[in-house]
């Protein structure tokens, strides 16, 4: 059955997209932790490789804005956000300030969820895998510092009880893959209805879902 989306709506979820991609516009072409690509190219590179890995809809726009904490932090998006206590969060870590972003402009919890564990991820498999933090690159070794190192086992444990780790762990892996000079994508442009749709898709299901 065909579900039809009010125009405001649409509009109202268009508008919300058009200031998350200009926010990364904006900050786009910074560097991206003294790596050899932007930070516009590796949230690319890391949607592309979702989407050719076969992910679900909501999975790729959560690889495409797994750093929109970073995007936003000095922004009034950011300056707007409260913890539970009521603080400020502009200070937080980019993944939890970007998945409190996320949620207050309407995204699933999925979404959220996913952009606001790429971290978590992290920690996890440098405690599973003794090669993966071999493979890490020199910046990603050394944030992992300043992000508390890896989990404890008791830590990993309870990791493995979330229903949703395996696409944390994916999400996780594309963002450590996306880091390659001159790498061909898709534009951030050909991301704007799938992000509409996903953000709409709150009233209904994200796949398929019409977009007017």
């Amino acid at each position: 059955m065909s579900t039809t989306v009010l125009p405001s709506v649409a509009q109202s979820a268009r508008s919300t997209i058009e200031s998350i991609f200009g926010f990364i516009r904006a900050q786009g072409s910074s560097d991206y932790l003294g790596e050899a690509v932007s930070q516009l190219e590796h949230s690319l590179q890391a949607a592309d490789l979702a989407q050719k890995a076969g992910a679900d809809e909501e999975t790729v726009l959560a690889t495409l804005l797994h750093d929109i904490g970073r995007f936003i932090r000095h922004t009034p998006a950011a300056d707007a956000l409260k913890g539970l206590d009521g603080t400020r969060m502009r200070a937080a870590e980019h993944d939890v300030l970007g998945e409190a972003y996320l949620r207050s402009v309407g995204f699933s919890d999925k979404v959220a969820q996913l952009v606001g564990a790429h971290v978590v991820a992290k920690k996890y498999l440098t405690a599973v895998d003794e090669t993966y933090f071999d493979r890490l690159s020199s910046a990603s070794k050394e944030s992992l510092i300043g992000q508390g190192g890896k989990f404890t086992p008791e830590e990993a444990k309870a990791a493995e009880k979330d229903p949703l780790l395996q696409l944390k762990l994916a999400v996780r892996r594309w963002d450590d893959q996306a880091k390659v000079a001159g790498a061909k994508t898709p534009d951030l442009e050909s991301y704007n209805d799938l992000a509409v749709k996903c953000l709409i898709g709150l009233w209904s299901p994200c796949d398929g879902f019409p977009v007017l």
